[in-house]
């Protein structure tokens, strides 16, 4: 099959090297044309602009940072809608507000297209293995006639609703992972006093209710940072997850919602942005936290 990869970020190239290794003809294009390089050399093709990247293929992933990406890439004088786009499959996988992929959506359809959301749970590990978690959002015949593809790239489809329930669905599952590891980050700070090593540590927190499943991918990792280890490889950049909880708190606000845990945590991962820490994987919180107080205390 020819698809097109539109934003090959970390998590838009693990899913253009999922669909090369499966060996479908896979075109790309992101706004920095250096960044798909690596694809590029495994086979991929690169083209211009975004509307050549939807004309060249049948189906097309979008994988982009946040909303003013979308409305650029789709509303752009060479993006998206600027495409002959009537009998095109696209499967936007953006976290972006509902309201966003409801207008972008509405947009593709009204030209003949077929349009799913899809943001999808899962990292860049799980996008090369094909285990993402796939949160869709549309009509069900453009939802069948996606499925061959949403079934090579994740471990499980729920189909929730209409266009802005899958990127509803996703900001909610976000919402408390990012929130546990700001948390986990000052249950570490109060137990700094006891000197207890680092891996026994997180040992023990990981083997409570409190631990999400994330946990038991993350916490060695976690815990070799705290022993003076460097940070390792992102998998979900810190930046990325400030901007998850950015938009669930915003949309929450037009639901008449106040999120004040999600808007504290929210603050606290603008700080470590602004220390440094943006492309850095998001549990970078989790150590953050209690290497300010040592610097404090030093």
């Amino acid at each position: 099959m020819k698809i097109g990869v539109c934003g090959t970020g970390r998590m838009g190239a693990a899913i253009a090297q999922r669909l090369i290794a499966l060996g479908h003809e896979v075109t790309v294009w992101n706004r920095n044309p250096a960044k798909t390089l690596p694809l590029t050399d495994a086979g991929a093709t690169l083209l211009a602009t975004p509307a050549a990247l939807i004309e060249s293929c049948e189906t097309i992933v979008v994988m982009l940072l946040n909303d003013a990406a979308s409305e650029a890439v789709y509303r752009s004088p060479k993006g998206i809608l600027k495409a002959k786009l009537s009998g095109k499959l696209v499967i936007d996988m953006s976290t972006v507000r509902p309201e966003t992929m409801q207008s972008i959506g509405t947009s593709v359809t009204q030209q003949g297209a077929s349009f799913v959301e899809s943001p999808v749970g899962g990292s860049t590990g799980p996008a090369k293995e094909g285990k993402l978690f796939a949160l869709v959002g549309g009509e069900k015949a453009d939802i069948d006639r996606a499925m061959p593809v949403l079934e090579q790239l994740c471990r499980r489809i729920e189909h929730v609703g209409a266009l802005g329930a899958g990127s509803t669905v996703k900001l909610a599952i976000n919402l408390p992972l990012l929130v546990y590891w700001q948390a986990l980050g000052e249950s570490l700070t109060i137990c700094q006093p006891l000197n207890l090593a680092a891996d026994r540590l997180i040992d023990i927190l990981s083997d409570t209710a409190g631990a999400p499943a994330a946990m038991k991918g993350r916490g060695a990792v976690i815990a070799k940072v705290l022993s003076g280890a460097p940070l390792g490889p992102t998998a979900f950049g810190l930046t990325a997850a400030k901007k998850d909880l950015a938009t669930a708190v915003h949309f929450a606000k037009t639901l008449h919602a106040d999120l004040p845990v999600a808007a504290s945590a929210l603050a606290c991962f603008e700080q470590a942005e602004s220390a440094g820490l943006g492309d850095a994987d998001a549990t970078a919180m989790s150590t953050y936290w209690p290497q300010q107080r040592a610097k404090s205390k030093s």
